[in-house]
């Protein structure tokens, strides 16, 4: 009986000898997936080669080889660390990433211009009008528009609300990482705050498909600048607490003092940004260097540190939220009446549909007009809602400054309704490789510190 077993789900011989009574299997390279037929067809099993190549490098030696995640708390989710260590000391670190692999890139690529907003803004997660906005700029950049100017300000304040969160969280799961729960549950009763008002401002608490290429989805509530000075005047109360809490703390300083060097002329080596790259000592930051949106008019300092540690890393966070609460202030009262997408009938979808009364659907009055007075109209709201508007051929690149870095889209038309190609270059992605150069030579204890002070987010990551 047990000679011959079979798997009742494939009708699939798994004995040793059926796995083996394949001929190809017999002259197989030792580093080719196995395969095996089923009733679907044939089935491939890829194993973690390196893995064995790592354990089979540290046989006989007095290293041990761990594996720190992808389950794992401290590990932002779904970010697989191979580490060797002697003793309690780092000596190789290697990260594997794609566990959490979507395919937004190529998605993108088989859906219209319009509909492409609401797949990139699920990449970062933690900063998703970031990247709606980079994704609408180089859209409109191909088509040789610009936001109007209302639209433009409300992007920026949305993003500094988003820069803040972020930034929450990255405060708050650092703080949970290391033992510091306190620091946990303020981070996250601040985000929430942050989360309520982009609610109210667009719709949704993340994933907002708000920006869109040309403008924005919908202009912001009526009330929406007393909300956001009452928002800001609760966040300026209860900032100082962070460093009552952690800043001055002194076990919080000692965790990360000294821990995740990485000096400047590493960082250009690696192509690391944002604040990992200004904790080194260089002020980069996209909204000053290369400004977009209207930046260049709004009155904000980037803060920079030289000690090029974790502890660094912390303190330029907490400075730009600062930083972003100023740039919101400027932002609201920057706010003048006008339209918040392009003059353009062959671009401008939905923002000029007028919204139900349920905040959801068309108005009656909209729905007269097309579906009763206007054959024209009908047909033009048809071809636009599911073909799309056309994007002259051309590429570009274009970089903005998120949460993490830089963050940037490389978009290629070949003059249809849909991108040929979407790139982006992420910064979680780019930053993980400072990882091994943060950790090697360091304590096993001291890489969850290194790990949560580049703040990867592993959505953007494996994208």
């Amino acid at each position: 009986m047990t000679e011959r077993l079979s798997d009742v789900t494939t009708g699939t011989d798994t004995t040793e000898v059926g796995r083996e009574s394949d001929p190809a299997a017999q002259s197989r390279d030792p580093y080719d997936a196995t395969s095996r037929q089923t009733t679907e067809g044939t089935v491939y099993t890829v194993t973690g080669g390196d893995w064995d190549e790592v354990v089979a490098e540290a046989a006989g030696d007095e290293r041990i080889v761990m594996n720190l995640g992808p389950q794992h708390p401290s590990t932002h989710g779904v970010l697989r660390l191979v580490l060797e260590l002697e003793g309690e000391t780092v000596t190789q670190a290697r990260s594997v990433i794609g566990y959490l692999h979507t395919g937004i890139e190529k998605n993108c690529e088989y859906r219209n211009w319009t509909q492409g907003v609401t797949f990139v803004t699920r990449m970062d997660y933690l900063a998703p009008l970031h990247n709606e906005a980079a994704y609408c700029l180089a859209v409109e950049k191909l088509l040789g528009v610009e936001a109007p100017a209302r639209a433009q300000t409300i992007r920026v304040m949305l993003m500094e609300l988003n820069r803040i969160s972020s930034h929450l969280v990255a405060l708050a799961t650092g703080g949970m990482e290391l033992g510091a729960l306190t620091g946990m549950t303020a981070g996250f009763r601040e985000r929430e705050e942050v989360l309520h008002l982009l609610e109210f401002l667009t719709g949704l608490r993340m994933n907002h498909a708000y920006i869109r290429p040309g403008g924005l989805a919908q202009d912001i509530p009526v009330d929406a600048p007393q909300r956001i000075r009452e928002f800001i005047k609760v966040m300026d109360s209860r900032l100082p607490d962070y460093d009552k809490l952690l800043t001055g703390q002194p076990i919080w300083r000692n965790r990360l003092a000294g821990i995740g060097y990485l000096p400047v002329d590493a960082c250009l080596a690696l192509g690391v940004t944002g604040p990992i790259l200004r904790s080194a000592g260089l002020p980069w930051d996209l909204r000053k260097v290369q400004p977009y949106s209207g930046y260049e008019n709004y009155e904000f300092e980037v803060p920079t540190s030289t000690e090029a540690d974790s502890f660094a890393r912390y303190r330029l966070r907490l400075a730009e939220i600062h930083e972003s609460l100023k740039i919101v202030k400027q932002a609201v009262d920057r706010l003048e009446p006008g339209p918040v997408m392009v003059d353009d009938a062959k671009i401008a979808w939905p923002a000029q549909l007028t919204i139900g009364a349920d905040g959801m659907g068309n108005s009656l009055e909209h729905v007269r007009k097309i579906m009763g007075q206007s054959m024209e109209s009908l047909i033009h709201h048809f071809k636009l809602v599911t073909e799309g508007f056309q994007v002259p051929a051309g590429q570009v690149y274009v970089p903005i400054e998120s949460p993490r870095g830089e963050l940037g889209y490389h978009l290629v038309s070949d003059g249809g309704t849909r991108p040929m190609r979407v790139h982006v270059r992420e910064p979680s992605f780019v930053n993980l490789q400072s990882m091994p150069a943060m950790c090697e030579g360091g304590m096993v204890a001291d890489v969850i510190a290194s790990v949560a002070s580049i703040d990867p987010v592993m959505g953007g990551c494996d994208r």
